[in-house]
């Protein structure tokens, strides 16, 4: 690496100031205590998602920003975070990747009384991992989400870590009317039943995307977070070649994605070195090509006319510090296997539905189209859910999951993270660790976790309309 690489910026001094993509990202100032105190309100705002020169939309929103605002925290310092909700409705939060106390996990009833209209909440935890996270609700998720509650929480490395900029993309999809507004129809049953409810806008950070001005020769740390309520997207960057540093907050080896996309599920996140490797007044188009002939560029790498920062290309990235996760014991490991069932087939019918409904669980609102394990889950999460499988504390949880349905899925799990051994028989690569994996039609996914944290966790799929409609069960950890 040569000279100019002592140039480099830590994310932490670096305040990113362009084109409304780069978030600002201050640190807070120094505390006499230990503890890092935030507070985030939940309370209905508007939203200009359709840009500056359209009306603004009616949405939900933490801080009265959307999305809400970075919460930015550190490796190993205990966090304290009041959530006062101004909804006319029950809230909670779920910090979505962060191994915490079962207590602290957001889910209503399981893990939590829900906040009341006019009440708040406080989560109290000291994040064990550095990465990037998110943090959403937990309670009537397919409308808090759908209508804007979203926010990134970003653990940082206990020593920094060198990059000229750090950059985060949150990615949200919208269905808007013909007025801008946020349309309603939230949980329909062809929704439910299907691919889930897929907007018609993309925005990065709550914004129809403009360009995004970047320096030929810099080296970015791109936070890439998916918190569409059912859009996977597959993103391409003409001309660069990201490397993938971290998926889901957890670092792997450094690696070009397959095919040179960058796969996001819902709820997934993937943080990549991008190297400028662009000429000076250049413009190159990122790409969302997910769906087959529904390709749009969804923003634009626009180089300013300044000469390169660096005049030689830097070295390969350096891999990111692994996280303090428990190593899985295989030879000695509990199997489990998650079966996913459900879902519209051919001729407009449910698969096997009719089974899965008389099994939903008492107590649960609404119609069931798919089920785990001939089992169907509805809703968010209530007080006396029963588990489906129990783990002792300290075992190593083998885990099959298996998708039998037509249709993708994100599958999430609370309170842990995964390591994937394989998917289809063929070896998982670059020690991957995910809380969210994305599971295509038909595919069997083979990961592993170490039951360290006592408590019911919830796993679901987190395509709203699939968790709503019964795609979603727990486990205990005694």
């Amino acid at each position: 690496m040569n000279s100019a690489s002592n140039r480099f910026l830590s994310r932490r001094g670096f305040l990113a100031a362009t084109a409304g993509f780069a978030m600002s990202l201050p640190m807070r100032p120094g505390r006499a205590s230990a503890v890092d105190e935030r507070s985030i309100k939940a309370a209905p705002s508007q939203a200009r998602v359709a840009g500056s020169d359209r009306p603004p939309a009616s949405a939900w929103a933490y801080n009265d920003t959307v999305p809400g605002p970075v919460l930015r925290v550190r490796q190993g310092q205990p966090v304290r975070i009041a959530v006062e909700n101004g909804l006319a409705e029950d809230t909670t939060v779920h910090w979505h990747g962060i191994r915490l106390p079962n207590a602290m996990d957001g889910v209503p009833g399981l893990t939590q009384p829900p906040i009341a209209p006019e009440a708040s909440f406080t989560y109290e935890f000291t994040p064990p991992d550095a990465g990037t996270f998110w943090y959403h609700p937990h309670a009537d998720s397919l409308v808090q989400l759908g209508r804007g509650l979203a926010g990134m929480l970003i653990v940082e490395e206990a020593e920094p870590v060198a990059f000229d900029r750090d950059l985060i993309w949150l990615l949200q999809d919208w269905r808007l009317a013909a007025d801008g507004e946020i349309a309603g129809g939230f949980g329909s049953a062809m929704d439910a039943a299907m691919s889930g409810r897929v907007g018609n806008l993309v925005t990065i950070n709550g914004t129809v995307p403009a360009d995004q001005a970047v320096r030929a020769g810099e080296r970015v740390r791109l936070r890439l977070a998916n918190a569409a309520l059912a859009r996977i997207m597959a993103l391409r960057f003409e001309g660069h070649r990201p490397i993938v540093l971290a998926i889901d907050g957890q670092p792997c080896e450094p690696h070009e994605p397959e095919d040179g996309r960058l796969v996001l599920g819902p709820a997934m996140r993937i943080d990549v070195a991008l190297d400028m490797r662009g000429e000076p007044g250049g413009r190159y188009r990122v790409t969302d090509d997910f769906y087959d002939g529904l390709a749009y560029t969804l923003t634009t790498l626009a180089y300013d006319n300044a000469p390169p920062l660096r005049t030689r290309s830097l070295d390969a990235p350096p891999a990111l510090p692994r996280n303090p996760l428990p190593e899985p014991n295989l030879d000695n490991a509990i199997r489990q296997e998650i079966v996913l069932q459900g879902g519209m087939v051919g001729g407009g019918k449910l698969a096997g539905v009719g089974g899965m409904m008389g099994m939903a669980m008492p107590g649960m609102k609404g119609a069931a189209a798919w089920a785990i394990n001939g089992t169907s889950m509805i809703g968010d999460g209530h007080a006396g859910m029963m588990p489906q499988f129990m783990l002792r504390r300290g075992v190593t949880c083998r885990l099959t999951l298996r998708n039998e349905t037509a249709w993708w899925h994100p599958m999430h799990v609370h309170g842990f993270s995964l390591l994937l051994l394989s998917r289809n028989g063929v070896p998982a690569p670059h020690r991957q660790w995910q809380d969210t994996v994305l599971l295509a039609p038909k595919d069997t996914v083979e990961c592993a976790f170490v039951a360290d944290n006592p408590g019911d966790w919830m796993l679901h799929c987190h395509v709203a309309d699939h968790q709503m409609a019964g795609l979603m069960t727990v486990f205990r950890v005694t």
